[in-house]
């Protein structure tokens, strides 16, 4: 629409304005003289100097053809997790209608709604809280800030960007907010104050957290029930005093991230209870593992499984080779040996327990340990300790490691005979399963391409679980669970050919490691093992198991809503499925006896450290930009008018909101029409020139 022609006086000079300034002064010069000498023709010179004047400024009648363009109003949603308590959402959409409904009566003025999201993949509005500020200046990101009419915001009040002063906004123009929720709101709420980052697994770790009762007349004092689980099982459950800081101690139970949850029970008064839950992430970290190696004579492999654990920093390695067993006697005395004399009473009675893993290698039973030692061992194990046994030919023999109280525990019994020649060691089909030696590098083709092993102690496996092989099914690595411990045979001695890099050489580093790994109970490596984690607005779940098949697992949202998720099989053993996360928290996975739990977003959100509603954050900016803050959620009824008002006017009232004309333009077409033309400027100044002279010749 064209708005009719717009007339206007302007001024074009023909000349630089400071020429005419000089030619103006110079010509007043002239006059002052002519006025002081008497002269009569002093106003008529007057006049032709002004008309001189005028006709160089070049006055012209201007008419401009004006199209006015609309201002641009804001609202701004919030449909943040905090909206979702009680009827909120329902209250702010009632809210959201009236005004567009409003805003359709005001013509010359475009609004733009925008949301501010929630949830998990809500980038730093998950993490940051409640952006609206940045949704509105991305919402007037191609406005020209003299055509912001103003701005209203639907929320209960809880922004976490808002500006400290106007002048941050970049426009002049008024915010407006209608604050959903109720006054006075009362709400529970959970607030860690100090959380380990890390800690050393099995040590005891400080957490410190406060439970209060927030609002108007929200009672003091009082105790509230507490429970705290890590990776989901729970460890504590303790009464608290409401409003003041608790400390508890804790132990990390495995190496990795721990994930330790705090439950308050529901208040008296509660607007949600997701803020009665807080997550804390704590790094176990195993202090220096403590191995025992035995090695029973001298061989080219020892020197694998010392460098081995020695290349480990965190690996504290006590290494004992026998050099003289009781039945080598050639006479000399004691004192003049440099042996280390064997500790055995300390290590196998005094200090057993200390160790993480005892390594027999090439062991042969030679009376340096009693057999009640051996028996000692064994409830070591089944009481959490790791026997990890690599078998030479001795084992095979009337000296075999089985002949002893270990064979309760050891999973493969010697039949007595050795196989000689060379082949090449294969993951069995439970192996490929086994998290030990699934995916092992260079076993993924048959043969697996790695170097040939020359001998093998032939056996019998009364239980536990064969994932490796010889040619014929002979089982070569055999992996058990006895009692809480667990058991690991290598069913020969050339192991070490891999690290010398025959024909190739093979992952001795990585299957050794493993191997380590698993007998220590590392939870990346057990066989029956779940896990989730979430990337973006993706819940991941992995399952790993011995299984050809698995159940559905069941997915606890932070909500409290359950699905069930079907995952499907990627490789042996090893089952996986993907599902939408948008909602902002900790989720739980089962499946039968195991259970995972992963958190989206940031643990402790911001959006929902205080729910309440609240006109405290809005107030400010507000009132120094002229908006209003009107409490609409009890009522959306009292949603207030909204009107159109001029710039330098009032913008709010008791039961109205105020947006601002700018009345900016586009000139569509200039018509210019020049007031004095050259001959008719001619003819003034010669005709006052003339009247002067004729005036002064008399």
């Amino acid at each position: 629409m064209i708005s009719p022609a717009s007339w206007d006086i302007v001024f074009e000079p023909s000349l630089p304005s400071a020429l005419i300034v000089l030619l103006a002064l110079a010509g007043a010069a002239v006059i002052a003289y002519s006025a002081w000498r008497g002269a009569r023709g002093t106003p008529w010179r007057t006049a032709a100097l002004a008309a001189m004047l005028l006709t160089l400024l070049n006055p012209t009648m201007r008419q401009e053809d004006r199209q006015p363009v609309s201002d641009v109003a804001v609202v701004v949603m919030d449909k943040s997790e905090s909206m979702d308590v009680g009827a909120r959402a329902a209250e702010a959409q009632d809210a959201l209608t009236r005004v567009e409904a409003s805003l359709k009566t005001l013509s010359g003025i475009e609004t733009r709604i925008v949301t501010v999201e929630g949830g998990a993949g809500g980038g730093g509005e998950s993490g940051e809280g409640t952006l609206a500020f940045g949704a509105l200046d991305r919402a007037l990101a191609d406005v020209p800030r003299e055509r912001v009419a103003g701005a209203i915001f639907i929320t209960d009040g809880e922004v976490h960007d808002a500006p400290k002063t106007a002048r941050a906004l970049g426009f002049d123009a008024p915010v407006h907010a209608l604050i959903i929720g109720r006054k006075n709101e009362k709400d529970r709420r959970l607030t860690v104050v100090e959380a380990p980052r890390f800690g050393i697994v099995d040590e005891q770790v400080k957490l410190a957290f406060r439970v209060d009762d927030t609002g108007a007349d929200a009672a003091t004092g009082g105790t509230a029930p507490v429970t705290i689980s890590i990776d989901g099982a729970e460890i504590m459950k303790t009464e608290v005093a409401v409003g003041k800081t608790t400390e508890v101690s804790l132990a990390l139970k495995h190496g990795g991230p721990n994930v330790i949850e705090i439950d308050v029970a529901p208040g008296p008064d509660e607007l949600t209870l997701l803020n009665n839950r807080a997550v804390v992430v704590a790094n176990g970290i195993r202090d220096r593992l403590r191995v025992l190696l035995v090695s029973g004579e001298p061989h080219p492999g020892e020197r694998t499984w010392r460098n081995l654990l020695k290349a480990d920093p965190s690996v504290d390695l006590v290494h004992f080779t026998i050099l003289r067993p009781p039945e080598k006697q050639d006479g000399t005395p004691i004192n003049e040996l440099s042996l280390i004399a064997f500790p055995t009473r300390e290590l196998f009675v005094e200090k057993l327990s200390q160790f993480d893993l005892i390594v027999f290698d090439r062991f042969k039973r030679q009376g340096v340990l009693p057999l009640e030692y051996f028996s000692n061992i064994v409830d070591y194990v089944e009481n959490g300790g790791a026997v990890l046994d690599s078998a030479g030919p001795a084992f095979a023999s009337p000296f075999s490691l089985y002949r002893t109280p270990l064979a309760a525990i050891l999973p493969a019994q010697p039949t007595g005979e050795i196989t000689l020649g060379g082949y090449r060691p294969t993951v069995t089909a439970t192996g490929r399963k086994h998290p030990v030696t699934a995916d092992l590098p260079g076993s993924n083709v048959t043969p697996p391409q790695w170097g040939r092993w020359f001998r093998i102690i032939d056996s019998k496996v009364d239980r536990g679980e064969v994932v490796m092989e010889a040619p014929g099914g002979k089982p070569l690595m055999v992996l058990d669970h006895a009692g809480k411990g667990r058991v690991a045979q290598v069913m020969s001695d050339q192991l070490w050919l891999w690290s010398r890099g025959y024909e190739g050489g093979g992952p001795q580093a990585e299957l050794l490691r493993r191997l380590a790994h698993w007998l220590m109970k590392e939870p990346d490596l057990e066989e029956e093992n779940l896990s989730a984690s979430i990337e973006g607005t993706t819940l991941d779940v992995k399952r790993r198991t011995m299984a050809d098949q698995t159940p559905p697992a069941v997915i606890t949202a932070p909500s409290g809503k359950t699905s069930e998720l079907k995952l499907e099989q990627t490789a042996p053993g090893r089952f996986e499925a993907r599902m939408p996360a948008r909602e902002l928290g900790l989720y739980r996975v089962s499946q039968g006896d195991l259970s995972a739990v992963t958190a989206a977003g940031p643990l402790n959100p911001k959006e929902f450290a205080d729910v309440r509603a609240t006109d405290a954050i809005m107030k400010p900016i507000a009132a120094e930009t002229g908006g209003g803050v009107y409490w609409v959620g009890e009522n959306a009824g009292a949603t207030p008018d909204i009107r159109a008002v001029r710039a330098h006017h009032e913008a709010s009232g008791d039961n109205w909101l105020g947006l601002r004309r700018n009345e900016q333009y586009l000139v569509r077409a200039v018509r210019q029409v020049p007031l004095l033309s050259g001959p008719l400027a001619l003819i003034v100044i010669l005709g006052a020139l003339g009247f002067a002279w004729r005036r002064e010749g008399r």
